[in-house]
């Protein structure tokens, strides 16, 4: 099971492996609370689709199409994420958007569960 969580909640034995989804370290959160076991900054969207997207939900369906686009070229890192729970059931995506329903965690979740 893949889920998706804000850096910012307390972290949980029911979180598995823990893996940061974001280009950028999140604000205020030390790494000892943050308990990442990996983080991914390459599978974020770009800094460029991430400005023009800034969580604006009436740009949500077109900013799953441009990040979609983005990780074509990046097969190994979606495998890397479909490996972690293939060997430890679940697999927590952090983000640190305030948007629970659209942020780029959200989309790489729907995009490996499609895949």
């Amino acid at each position: 099971m893949i889920k998706a969580k804000r850096v910012y909640e307390q972290a949980s034995e029911q979180d598995g492996f823990r893996i940061l989804v974001d280009r950028l370290w999140p604000r205020g959160v030390s790494k000892e609370k943050a308990k990442i076991d990996l983080w991914l900054r390459e599978i974020a969207p770009s800094s460029e689709l991430r400005k023009w997207f800034a969580h604006d939900p009436k740009k949500w369906e077109e900013f799953k199409n441009r990040y979609k686009a983005e990780l074509r070229d990046k097969h190994d890192l979606l495998s890397r994420i479909n490996e972690a729970e293939r060997d430890r059931t679940t697999v927590t995506l952090l983000y640190s958007a305030r948007d629970e329903e659209h942020n780029n965690a959200v989309a790489l979740i729907k995009m490996l569960n499609t895949a």
